[in-house]
């Protein structure tokens, strides 16, 4: 009798332990304890954004490391600056990366973000054909480049036209120089992309606007030429924006907040510094020191 009953212990005791087995199991290998190795609440992050960033390849070589490291997901939509900025209005984005910073400083006093925070810059550049006809090789500043442009009979000028973040540091530059280019023959507004944009200047021979990172990604960058670069009227800075959870309550603002944290950390700003190196030879995008 008194066998009989430690085996019937013995025997409840195995049972116990390949239940509590068959339920790690279960959960990938894990008990299902509800800690905090269960990921974030709300896993996906709604990011609105500059083309630029996008199109130059520089997210798609951050993504998969932030998504590794926090748990988050990113959805990504990208648009011009102007566009993406809405999405943030309309509370059809959690964070925002974009470059337009009078549109981005608005949009902050208005209510609709916490923030700017600012974490990288590039460089625009004035490319245009290799004959160079207004000589804008020789210019040493961009306004002066774009009044080349305007005074010269033999030359084309393609603007995006599309309330972009480029586009509003275009119009910048003609105020600059002091020209008003709207409806002039020589002026193509076409409302378009930077990438469609490069390929109606590369088919007209024109001269054109655009950031340094998406002309070195694009396609038609061999049939064009960087004609002046570096000057200070051509600085690009971006910034990431957290949405505020009082204008839209269902803001995903962990999210948002964590992917400021990755990239504005030791890793995201070394992983930006490093872009380009290996397939263009040159950095395209530089933090801040």
């Amino acid at each position: 009798m008194k066998n009989m009953k430690k085996r019937s212990t013995f025997l409840l005791t195995v049972l116990l332990v390949l239940a509590l087995v068959f339920t790690a199991c279960g959960n990938g290998g894990a008990p299902a304890t509800g800690s905090d190795d269960s990921g974030p609440d709300n896993p996906v992050i709604r990011l609105s954004t500059t083309t630029s960033v996008n199109d130059s390849g520089l997210l798609s070589f951050l993504q998969p490391e932030f998504e590794e490291d926090t748990g988050f997901s990113l959805e990504i939509t990208s648009a011009g600056s102007g566009a993406a900025i809405e999405k943030g209005r309309t509370g059809d984005a959690d964070c925002l990366l974009t470059h337009s910073p009078a549109a981005e400083r608005a949009f902050v006093e208005e209510g609709f973000g916490e923030e700017r925070a600012i974490f990288m810059y590039n460089f625009f550049v004035i490319v245009g054909p290799a004959d160079d006809p207004a000589g804008v090789m020789g210019c040493t500043d961009a306004s002066e480049a774009f009044a080349r442009i305007a005074e010269n009979p033999d030359s084309i000028f393609v603007s995006r036209g599309d309330d972009s973040g480029t586009h509003a540091a275009e119009l910048r530059i003609w105020g600059i120089a002091d020209i008003d280019p709207d409806g002039e023959d020589w002026y193509m507004s076409v409302g378009q992309g930077m990438g469609a944009s490069l390929n109606i200047a590369s088919e007209t021979g024109a001269y054109i606007f655009s950031d340094k990172a998406t002309f070195l990604a694009h396609a038609q960058r061999a049939t064009m030429e960087i004609l002046l670069e570096r000057s200070d009227e051509l600085q690009n800075v971006y910034s990431i924006i957290a949405i505020s959870e009082e204008r839209w309550d269902d803001t995903n603002r962990e999210g948002a907040d964590a992917f400021i944290a990755w990239m504005t950390s030791p890793k995201g700003q070394a992983m930006i510094d490093e872009y380009g190196v290996a397939e263009y030879g040159e950095q395209l995008f530089f933090t801040f020191d």
